[in-house]
């Protein structure tokens, strides 16, 4: 019997029934949440009561039909008066007792019954006598208003249905609520589970409602979208899912990572079905409380809808970055991490788990491993379970062996994708310069195949066998530091003259170049004159008893010859008088290599540079056979395309530091890998005098003109009257001031001990400072820059293939953990490092292969440009599962490729795109951002591959559209999505 119907035909009972059950049930009702009572007039309730107590069936206290005529404000909206009170107005009566007064005496003809629903309040269970009352309006029309009424218990849902069936809403269209209170903000009602009075519902807001539009938007929302004009806006129509995303800057990780899941067809089909709306997950503490969720399924809705050339994620990007701080920004980033995450966070916002119950995992302990698998897999289930667990999560089998009590303990886990390293060579290519004896010799460019953990004379040796040098003449490699990151290429080697027979010691001085500028420093709370490093650093070899300021002046002219042009005799340089006690102020620490009296001669006579002291010319045994020019140029990747050029010239950048270390043993144990430091060997015999054979240079032979110069020293003639000379000298003008400095080549340091121009308590550096005048007439940058490469550099690089089976063979094989992260082990009571073995125990519908490219260590940080043969077809997993007995029952162990993310460059810096089979046509495309071009499949295989989807071949969707006729070269519909976006950041 419905709540409006009419007793009439069944007979009441007597009134002391009557009476007896209905007190029954109001004493006896208590209040539950959710329940219903019901409002009644109290007239005619007390005049009820009167009847069944005092009357009889033919009494004229009869009460007659329930009539709430006095509850009304009016009899056509038949809203209830305002203020009524509980046991004055009205008296409340429980569903059962409010339904046998229905049928006893039946109801006023067409007054509704006053349902109330029972809500527990903060602190207390209530019966809602006023519920909420709102206004309800659509999106596209909000002048239509109507009116309704909702239970504070009643859910979002429920008024969605009744705005779907008051406003006509077509079945099956996907709608979203907003909440606009008073001050016009609106809140998205994004929990149609949550009740009106936790959604903060209250009487006066206005709920609206917007349905999703064709093209994938919604209207209160509409994204950017990258159209040709404003007139095809609602024209174009294009294959589904071919749509490119717009790089919001250095955003191509994102775009690359979301390609590759938009054409993973049971994902895809999941959000564009939208089966993802009944599990959203707004209470899962590990969740993003659908955020995430939603988010996604707003950029692949609106690439599927055929309606746009290219979609602006801008949303998304801003989610992603909200709930995963280290997305913040515009930084590059890695594909894989994304996927990772976002593959995490949609199961979390969508699992169908609310309140996950505690496991206690237990060890195999000899059972069989069927029976574990299958007891890891139903509690993996049991706390997780969503579209993500169904479509990319498989199982592993752990093995796990005590090295010490030899204990065994297996276990299975869950896994996402797999990630798989990539065989390394156990050899590495490297390009080094080779810098001769010779000062008008340029560096050649050597290519050489050297151990990957291999020393610094293995260098040495394979770079004598092609410079036929032998090692013993002294080879030192200098590795350079570039902002604390360890340049891979190029390095530099050093010939160095050792001389036999020589008591005195000798020195391996570092040489910096700097610039002087016409002003002083004030800014750094000093009188010094302000300098910049130019050039490239020099190695030198040298007598310690040959380093005054005038042996080293003459020494250095002489290793510069090659781009350092020496004053011709004709030419006038500025002379000064000095006198003889001046020789005293040179032992003094000067700053930038000028003194208090220097600095005040400068300010009465102004000049571009300040003179140098020479008292008499440098001994021949002053000056050292071994010191040679370098050319090192750590600022510059010296590419295939820069190497096509004969003479090369590299740009001037900042200096980089430098920390030679010398080693008269050529069997040095310094590692061939990327240093911080100089690594070093130096040994053997004098220096003979010829020079060593030149190598096959690629490039055309420079002017040897500048041989035939020599280096002019500044020194008073040795034929100079000595009276003269110890009264009153004079000088000719220094090219350039001498400077004790640091090893950065930055900072002054005081000058060594007996005169000398540095000191030998650490590793000597010094620098010679240009005034930029001399620098300018003198320095020839144009030439500093050259060098020639050799035969080796003209030879390719042959491309190392593997094969993808390979990698997953390595992945699984026995490892040993890591200190950072041992096991404890439950026997020994204390944590080993035990070996670790994975196996593949059963395989999802779709399998993520990450190759790992990117590998670092302690010493080296690589990317491994190596191509890996993966099959486009016919993937066979069957020799790499565990479990070998299959039951008919069991999915096949074949898969075809689905998508394929790729990254081009180096560690540093990169671009991502996408290879993807679009699953309605069949035909793969390739996703460059806004970009989307015809794609063939043997294009697909490159050494750029970083991540592979693959699907299972019983799971594969046969094609419902017929692949496109336009091949790539001449396809129209490559050029669809790269219209440009005026919001769009640069490209990566």
């Amino acid at each position: 019997m419905t709540a409006n119907s009419r007793c009439s035909a069944a007979e009441p009972p007597g009134l002391e029934t009557q009476r007896r059950e209905i007190e029954s049930l109001l004493r006896e009702c208590e209040l539950r949440a959710g329940d219903s009572w019901y409002v009644v007039d109290r007239r005619w309730f007390e005049q009820w009561k009167e009847f069944v107590e005092t009357g009889d069936q033919n009494s004229s206290s009869f009460p007659g039909q329930i009539d709430n005529t006095e509850l009304f404000e009016d009899l056509d909206s038949y809203h209830l008066k305002e203020r009524l009170v509980e046991n004055e107005d009205f008296v409340l009566v429980p569903a059962e007792a409010w339904h046998k007064l229905l049928a006893w005496y039946g109801m006023v003809d067409d007054q509704p019954p006053l349902e109330r629903k029972v809500v527990d309040l903060p602190s207390t269970l209530k019966v809602e006598v006023y519920p909420v009352e709102i206004f309800l309006c659509l999106h596209s029309n909000m002048e239509n208003v109507i009116t309704a009424q909702f239970s504070r218990a009643d859910n979002i849902h429920s008024i969605q249905r009744a705005m779907c069936q008051a406003f006509s809403v077509p079945p099956g269209s996907e709608c979203r609520l907003w909440m606009k209170s008073s001050d016009s903000s609106c809140e998205r009602l994004r929990n149609v589970h949550m009740s009106v009075l936790d959604a903060c519902l209250s009487s006066g807001m206005t709920v609206i409602m917007e349905t999703r539009n064709a093209d994938g938007t919604w209207p209160s929302s509409r994204p950017q979208i990258m159209r040709n004009s404003v007139e095809d806006q609602d024209s174009y129509r294009g294959q589904a899912g071919v749509c490119g995303l717009t790089n919001l800057g250095n955003t191509c990780f994102m775009n690359s990572a979301l390609q590759c899941l938009s054409n993973t067809p049971p994902l895809t089909e999941y959000f564009l079905r939208t089966s993802y709306l009944e599990e959203l997950n707004f209470t899962n503490p590990l969740g993003m409380k659908g955020e995430i969720a939603e988010a996604y399924a707003d950029v692949i809705k609106q690439m599927w809808s055929g309606r746009h050339y290219s979609v602006v994620p801008r949303v998304f990007k801003t989610k992603v970055g909200h709930f995963a701080s280290q997305f913040l920004g515009y930084q590059q980033h890695d594909s894989q991490e994304l996927l990772s995450f976002l593959l995490d966070g949609l199961h979390e916002d969508l699992n169908r788990v609310k309140n996950k119950e505690y496991i206690e995992l237990r060890d195999a302990n000899g059972r069989p491993d069927q029976e574990v698998a299958e007891e890891a897999w139903r509690n993996h289930r049991r706390r997780n379970d969503s579209v993500i667990v169904d479509t990319f999560h498989g199982l592993f089998k752990s093995t796990l062996v005590c090295p010490e009590c030899h204990k065994v303990s297996v276990t299975f886990d869950p896994f996402c994708y797999l990630s798989v390293p990539l065989p390394v060579s156990k050899e590495r290519v490297m390009e080094v310069f080779f810098v001769s004896l010779d000062p008008y010799a340029k560096p050649v460019q050597h290519r050489v195949v050297v151990p990957k953990a291999g020393k610094v004379s293995d260098l040495c040796t394979a770079l004598s066998e092609m410079t036929n040098v032998p090692p013993t003449r002294g080879l030192m490699v200098a590795f350079y530091v570039k902002q604390n990151v360890f340049l891979e290429s190029p390095s530099f080697v050093y010939e160095l003259s050792v001389l036999e027979e020589q008591q005195e010691e000798q020195v391996l001085l570092a040489l910096y170049l700097r610039e002087r500028s016409h002003y002083r420093d004030y800014g750094s709370g000093s009188s010094s004159y302000g300098t910049t490093l130019f050039g490239h650093p020099l190695l030198l070899n040298v007598m310690r008893s040959s380093c005054s300021r005038e042996a080293l002046y003459n020494l250095f002219l002489q290793r510069l010859a090659r781009y350092v042009r020496p004053p011709d005799p004709s030419e006038e340089l500025e002379e000064e008088e000095e006198e003889e006690d001046e020789e005293e102020e040179l032992d003094k620490t000067q700053t930038n290599g000028i003194s208090d009296d220097e600095e005040q001669e400068d300010v009465e006579n102004p000049g571009p540079s300040q003179t140098e002291p020479c008292c008499s010319d440098p001994s021949p045994s002053s000056q050292s056979d071994g010191t040679v020019t370098t050319e090192p140029q750590p600022e510059v990747n010296h590419t295939e395309s820069s190497m096509d050029h004969g003479e090369t010239e590299t740009s001037n950048g900042s200096m980089n530091q430098t920390e030679p270390v010398c080693s008269a043993d050529t069997n040095s144990s310094n590692s061939t890998r990327d240093s911080g430091s100089i690594a070093g060997t130096g040994a053997g015999s004098e220096a003979p005098a010829e020079q060593p054979q030149q190598p096959c240079e690629t490039t055309e032979e420079e002017s040897e003109e500048g041989k035939q110069e020599e280096a002019c020293s500044p020194s008073p003639s040795a034929n100079e009257h000595p009276a003269k000379r110890r009264a009153c000298r004079k000088r000719r003008k220094s090219l350039f001031t001498i400077q004790a400095v640091n090893s950065n080549g930055t900072t002054e340091r005081g000058m060594g001990e007996g005169g000398s121009a540095v000191s030998f308590s650490s590793q000597p550096y010094v620098a010679i400072d240009w005034d930029p005048d001399m620098k300018k007439r003198f320095y020839n940058e144009n030439e500093a820059e050259k060098y020639v490469k050799h035969a080796s550099m003209e030879v390719p690089q042959q491309q190392t293939t593997v094969q993808l089976q390979e990698c997953i063979e390595l992945f699984t094989t026995v490892e040993t953990l890591e200190e950072e992260n041992p096991w404890y082990c439950p026997v020994c009571k204390k944590h080993q490092l035990a070996t670790k073995k994975l196996d593949l125990w059963s395989l999802p519908e779709v399998v993520i292969i990450h190759l790992k490219r990117f590998s670092y260590t302690k010493f080296t940080r690589e990317k491994l440009d190596s191509i890996v043969d993966f099959p486009l077809r016919d993937l066979d997993f069957s020799g790499c599962l565990l479990r070998k007995t299959v039951s008919s029952e069991e999915p096949p162990s074949r898969y075809d490729l689905i998508a394929v993310s790729n990254h081009y460059g180096g560690l540093r810096d990169g671009h991502y795109t996408s290879y993807a089979r679009n699953k309605d046509n069949g035909q793969w495309y390739y996703f460059d951002d806004s970009k989307v071009t015809f794609a063939r499949e043997d294009q697909i295989m490159t050494n750029a591959a970083y991540v592979l989807f693959y699907h299972r071949q019983d799971k594969i969707r046969i094609p419902t559209l017929p692949a496109p006729n336009a091949s790539p070269a001449s396809s129209t519909q490559s050029d669809v999505t790269s219209c440009k976006d005026d919001e769009a950041a640069g490209l990566d």
